[in-house]
């Protein structure tokens, strides 16, 4: 077993898993296809709307064996970034794939049994975890979006049937839903009123999506990315920062309380203890070891004077 530091985290990029939902035409695939060096799996055989400057290099799997046999490491070694789209025709042919693969999972009318949307909804996780960690690629999931009736409020969902949903969310890194503000096309990353979504990291809000023109890169997902590794560096720092201050702290409270042997160390140990800058859980630590060391020479704090004083006999 190979155990690592946390440290060890800078200068590793980690591999994302987003998932983008919108109502059809607002621009899911370009913006999913704005993750780094994308390749475009086109479920749904959509290509052709989304404009020519933007497209990227694609498959279109017409089965789920099609797509496994497609998602082999030799012939995905050029691409950074697998975009699923859309991931209600990717359950469709997974739906198919099952169904064929042992009748029980399917009814007669065709559509995925109870144990039919069990099973597919465990394949489509080991799906994610194969592209995640073994193929080692970002994942973009595009959904289309559908009104549902939740009282008097409507909801916006992914399109994906049944129980599927928590299997779709419970990998994400993040979530989005797109909408237009007046003329503008949003992002947003936060639970709201009218949609779930999900933002870790740093990534939350709306996030406006920059109007795209002949002159400017279809780089957002790939912007975003970035800002989101910037985050856990950051954290991974700030968390080394703290760590060597509070050991500092435990180093020199140790060294001031080592040399208590009587009143008047025990009080020039206070004074010193007072100036240690503390980090962590140094200050509570120390506190209790100094504690008990003036409990052992039978002194008590006296609040009136601000000093230790002996027990009384």
């Amino acid at each position: 077993m190979a155990i690592k530091r946390p440290e060890e985290i800078l200068g590793q990029k980690k591999r994302i898993r987003m998932l983008i939902a919108g109502y059809p035409g607002i621009g899911k695939s370009t913006l999913a296809l704005s993750a780094p060096n994308p390749l475009h799996i086109d479920c749904d055989f959509g290509i052709d709307r989304v404009e020519a400057r933007y497209r990227a290099p694609f498959i279109q799997p017409r089965s789920y064996d099609e797509l496994l046999e497609d998602l082999k490491p030799e012939n995905l070694r050029e691409f950074d970034t697998l975009v699923f789209d859309t991931g209600g025709q990717l359950f469709t042919l997974m739906s198919l794939w099952a169904i064929k693969k042992d009748p029980k999972y399917g009814q007669r009318d065709g559509s995925l049994s109870l144990k039919g949307y069990g099973f597919v909804g465990k394949e489509f996780v080991r799906l994610m975890d194969y592209c995640f960690y073994e193929l080692d690629k970002h994942i973009v999931m595009v959904f289309h979006a559908v009104e549902e009736k939740d009282g008097d409020n409507t909801r916006l969902r992914i399109k994906v049937e049944g129980q599927t949903k928590n299997n779709v969310w419970e990998p994400m890194d993040l979530g989005g839903f797109m909408e237009m503000h007046g003329n503008d096309r949003v992002i947003g990353f936060s639970n709201c009123e009218r949609y779930f979504a999900k933002g870790t990291r740093g990534i939350k809000g709306t996030y406006k999506i920059p109007e795209l023109t002949p002159e400017s890169p279809n780089d957002f997902l790939t912007q975003l990315f970035e800002q989101y590794n910037r985050t856990i560096e950051d954290e991974v720092k700030l968390a080394a920062e703290a760590k060597a201050a509070y050991e500092e702290a435990m180093k020199k409270g140790g060294a001031i309380i080592a040399k208590i042997k009587d009143i008047d160390s025990a009080n020039k140990a206070l004074a010193e203890m007072r100036k240690i800058q503390h980090a962590l859980t140094s200050r509570q630590e120390l506190g209790q070891q100094f504690s008990q060391k003036v409990a052992s020479l039978n002194l008590f704090y006296d609040k009136n004077t601000d000093r230790y004083v002996a027990k009384e006999a």
